[in-house]
């Protein structure tokens, strides 16, 4: 039996002070009162990301290799990610394999902080690639269905654009046990709305990508603020999503379909200043990524960086920023009953964090990582 005793510890629905967490094999056994001295720090569910392309000098399009999670899973959890979707850009179908045949290693060896795999593409509108490469851009065939249909790959994620993906393949996609999140899409809100009504439940990266709302076009953005039940990543980089227009989702959407996302790139949790892509190189000024054109290319942003930005910018409490990177990635993923919560039985999932918000340790399943 392990044990920590902080001052404050959020459960992921309450505040409590000056408690005793305690945990075994993995699991949390009990939260009491502390009996004695207490740590001056704040313990809080791990993060949960839903879209992280790299980490620690590693991009999983480039090297789909169980190093390369471990590397991404390490990186991250320096800033309290306990959970990751590791995630596939836009590429060939070889790279698809590859990257599925590593995340099905993964799991069947129960490698700490990979819950699975998001695919974002190659399914996706050429107006609103961003900068997934067009050569590899296609519509969806039995070679892409067979991966998405496997049985081995944990969580599994596929991001489309549905004027490219037809509410029947939405349809097939969902029976497969595919979480169907629309994005990087130039349609209109009735076939937006279409998608929605055939199974689709997330948005990627809400306004990046997207066709906007407009008077008498709502386009993707518009019907997805409209939709009561569907999910909506954000990330709070600075770079990628306007405050006020994050305050119009968060007024716009149910309390619980908001949730914070990274897109992050191999140089979070480095120096790394540039990296090759595909058949360019992006380039790191300061935090934030471009591509030569000058295109936004995923994120250096992490997870408590993306907390920290919620309370100051947004002037969130923070037990609600927590849950938009917690409980809410939890719920959309559909494992919030052993994850996103502090809570006897579920997985001891946790980040240990200073007043300012900064990550002191991490634990995945009870193991301090970071």
């Amino acid at each position: 039996m392990q044990q920590l005793a902080v001052a404050r510890l959020f459960d992921g629905e309450l505040w409590r002070e000056n408690q005793c967490l305690s945990w075994h094999n993995g699991r949390i056994v009990r939260i009491e009162p502390a009996q004695g001295d207490v740590l001056p720090l704040t313990l809080a569910p791990g993060f949960i990301d839903v879209q992280v392309n790299g980490g620690g000098g590693a991009l999983f399009n480039t090297d789909t290799s169980l190093d390369a999670l471990r590397t991404m899973v390490k990186a991250h959890s320096q800033f309290g990610s306990t959970l990751l979707l590791p995630t596939v850009i836009t590429d060939s179908i070889e790279t698809m394999q590859a990257a599925a045949d590593v995340i099905a290693q993964a799991i069947a060896a129960g490698e700490p902080g990979v819950a699975g795999v998001h695919f974002e593409g190659p399914h996706l509108s050429v107006p609103k690639r961003g900068v997934h490469p067009t050569a590899h851009i296609r519509a969806l065939s039995d070679a892409e269905m067979a991966i998405y249909r496997r049985t081995d790959l944990g969580i599994k994620l596929v991001t489309v654009a549905p004027e490219n993906v037809s509410p029947e393949q939405i349809r097939q996609l969902v029976a497969a046990n595919v979480i169907v999140c629309l994005g990087h899409s130039n349609t209109d809100a009735a076939t937006t709305q279409a998608a929605l009504d055939a199974g689709a439940t997330g948005f990627t990266h809400l306004y990046n990508a997207m066709s906007p709302l407009t008077s008498r076009e709502p386009g993707v953005v518009g019907a997805a603020l409209a939709d009561p039940h569907s999910w909506c990543g954000l990330i709070l980089d600075g770079h990628h999503i306007h405050p006020l227009a994050v305050k119009v989702a968060l007024a716009a959407k149910p309390k619980g379909k908001l949730l914070l996302v990274t897109d992050a790139m191999s140089p979070v949790g480095t120096s790394q200043s540039e990296f090759d892509f595909f058949e360019g190189k992006v380039i790191r000024q300061g935090n934030k990524l471009t591509n030569l054109e000058g295109s936004l290319a995923g994120s250096v942003l992490d997870m408590a960086d993306a907390v920290r930005y919620a309370l100051r910018e947004l002037g969130l409490e923070q037990g609600e920023a927590l849950r938009m990177a917690s409980l809410y990635p939890a719920e959309f993923l559909g494992i919030a009953t052993e994850r996103g919560r502090l809570q006897p039985g579920y997985v001891a999932d946790f980040v240990v964090l200073d007043t300012q918000g900064q990550v002191q340790a991490c634990y995945l399943a009870g193991e301090q990582l970071s």
